[in-house]
């Protein structure tokens, strides 16, 4: 028995794990992943490292430039540019040292988290369905449960209803209209070890159009994570991602390399390709608040970057939030 357990180890979830245990509360964060992050993602590919998840974020909010100034203080992010050309439009691109998944590592390492532990139900602790007196129950794939005073959910919110699901736990009606209001978009990334010079524009990278086939590449050289290796990172627009979410790697590697030939110079090759599916990439449609507590439900929260975005910005801060939800209630 624990006080919070937390699904997904996220960024939200790390987010709110660390608020937690700092309140005085034993936290215990599940993730069916082998490692921490979610879409806090970098992968090696021979010697270098890529991004392929989130690949940057800035800073609008006092609450996150606070942690933000900490770890720049540490030494662990650094601002890779001021926007996408010569001109600085305000925002600086905060990236992180090693890559992004090194920002989730350092969250969870004071923390208890357990990876490669797939939940599949959520219910009433003691077997109650439609409300919860004593707490909550989550089983997992090998048939271990667990048990919590407060339940925080921040996987995308599909697979959160389908925990509830279930374990037969049923939701207020306005509840489940809203968290089934909010919609993503699937993203197909590519990821090329290239010898040779690539051609991006300052600061090595092209924000494209999410309606297009090329909707983000960045160097992963430039940027600073992969000194070794020129590593690019291709995210595919969203008509694109959505036409070939589930076509081979072979048939979807040689289009983006396709895409990609202007930009690498006329005696660069491709010495190795790697494709990675993200099904829940682009949240669509936001929910208003940063955080949703659920209604007749006792101490459970939903959570994540579909909670009133920006993306990476509005994952820490919805985990944060949530968290401040159950330490006033």
């Amino acid at each position: 028995m624990t006080d919070v357990l937390i699904v997904g180890a996220g960024l939200s979830g790390l987010m709110a794990a660390t608020q937690l245990q700092a309140a005085g509360q034993a936290v215990l964060v599940l993730d069916k992943g082998r490692g921490v992050g979610g879409r806090l993602a970098t992968r090696r590919i021979g010697p270098g490292r890529a991004d392929h998840g989130a690949q940057f974020f800035t800073v609008r909010d006092p609450q996150f430039a606070a942690y933000v100034a900490e770890w720049e203080a540490e030494g662990l992010v650094y601002v890779w540019s001021d926007g996408w050309s010569a001109e600085a439009d305000g925002h600086p691109r905060y990236v992180v040292r090693n890559g992004m998944t090194a920002l989730a590592k350092r969250l969870a390492q004071n923390l208890d988290v357990r990876t490669e532990v797939k939940v599949t139900a959520v219910s009433g602790w003691q077997g109650q369905t439609t409300a919860v007196s004593s707490g909550w129950q989550v089983v997992t794939e090998n048939g271990r449960s667990y048990q919590s005073q407060a339940l925080i959910l921040t996987p995308p919110v599909p697979q959160s209803l389908a925990l509830l699901d279930a374990g037969g736990v049923v939701l207020d009606a306005a509840d489940r209209s809203t968290l089934e209001a909010i919609r993503y978009a699937p993203c197909l990334c590519g990821l090329f070890w290239v010898a040779g010079e690539a051609t991006l524009p300052y600061p090595g990278a092209v924000q494209g159009d999410e309606n297009d086939t090329l909707a983000w590449l960045a160097d992963n050289r430039r940027k600073g994570i992969s000194p070794e290796a020129r590593l690019l990172t291709f995210h595919a627009g969203i008509p694109f991602s959505q036409r070939h979410y589930e076509d081979p790697s072979e048939l979807v590697l040689p289009l983006l390399a396709q895409e990609l030939a202007p930009y690498l110079a006329v005696d660069a090759t491709i010495r190795e390709a790697q494709l990675k599916r993200w099904r829940y990439a682009r949240p669509q449609t936001l929910y208003s608040e940063r955080c949703l507590p659920a209604a007749g439900l006792p101490r459970l929260v939903f959570a994540g970057d579909a909670f009133n975005g920006p993306r990476v910005e509005g994952a820490a801060l919805s985990g944060l939030a949530a968290a401040a939800k159950l330490l006033n209630n």
